[in-house]
């Protein structure tokens, strides 16, 4: 066996094993981009990875998720908040589950980053009771709002208003409670006020009333300092009143005299 054929012999299964690492490493995500308590597996189809963190007792959104994540299942945690761009550079996400958590409120940026890709938002069941006038006006997705305790009011209204394209889900925004009592338990289309135009005027009675009161309380100093016044100038004239008249001098009554 020549040199040639024994380096050969010794150096091709070294190759086989490289190739396979390398494989490996493209084909399944490293520990380190797969967040702690979910899995994560690559779709053949969708060229991405599908990362499921379903029941893992999150608190927050991971901030460490595949690049390349197509469908990502955060349901069934304890998620209280959505911070801004919490997805920023997840570019080919198709589908967010995040029902059943304690979500409460959507700032503008909460889906940043994947309004053009996103075709599914699940936010059921958590307990938003108010979101950002645009933290839906850039999305394309198919969004289910189904079981959150919504306070409608302008924000909610110029929020549903961008979702024309979701009019479904609209329709199942309820009002746990509302700038109209008279609308609390019942669905938010059927709200036929135009609530901020509502809190507009409502702003606009406080300040009138506020200025009114103002307005009186001058008129009433004013009215106060006058009689006061006048009260004083009695009393002085009064005063002058009661003081004896002054003798006159007898120097004074002879030059009278003379002159008669």
């Amino acid at each position: 066996m020549t040199l040639l054929d024994l380096w050969l012999s010794r150096s091709l299964p070294m190759c086989l094993l490289l190739q396979s690492l390398v494989l490996m490493a493209l084909c399944f995500p490293s520990a380190s981009m797969c967040p702690k308590g979910c899995i994560c597996q690559r779709d053949p189809h969708l060229h991405g990875f599908n990362v499921s963190c379903s029941q893992s007792r999150l608190k927050e959104i991971p901030p460490s998720l595949p690049l390349d994540t197509v469908l990502l299942r955060l349901d069934h945690n304890q998620i209280g908040a959505v911070p801004d761009q919490a997805f920023h550079g997840l570019r080919l996400l198709r589908e967010l589950n995040l029902s059943y958590n304690a979500v409460e409120t959507l700032g503008e940026g909460a889906f940043s980053g994947i309004e053009a890709t996103l075709q599914v938002l699940d936010l059921s069941h958590n307990r938003i009771t108010s979101v950002h006038k645009d933290a839906f006006t850039r999305l394309k997705a198919r969004i289910i709002v189904d079981d959150n305790p919504w306070h409608c009011d302008c924000a909610l209204q110029q929020a549903i208003g961008g979702m024309a394209h979701n009019h479904e889900a609209a329709a199942r925004v309820l009002c746990r409670s509302s700038e109209l009592r008279d609308q609390e338990g019942r669905p938010f289309l059927a709200v036929d006020t135009d609530l901020c135009n509502l809190a507009k005027r409502t702003t606009d009675y406080a300040m009138l009333v506020t200025m009114f009161g103002w307005f009186a309380m001058v008129i009433s100093y004013v009215v106060y300092y006058v009689r006061q016044n006048q009260e004083d100038a009695r009393r002085h004239l009064e005063y002058l009143k009661s003081l004896p008249s002054k003798p006159k001098k007898p120097d004074e009554a002879d030059d009278i005299s003379t002159v008669v």
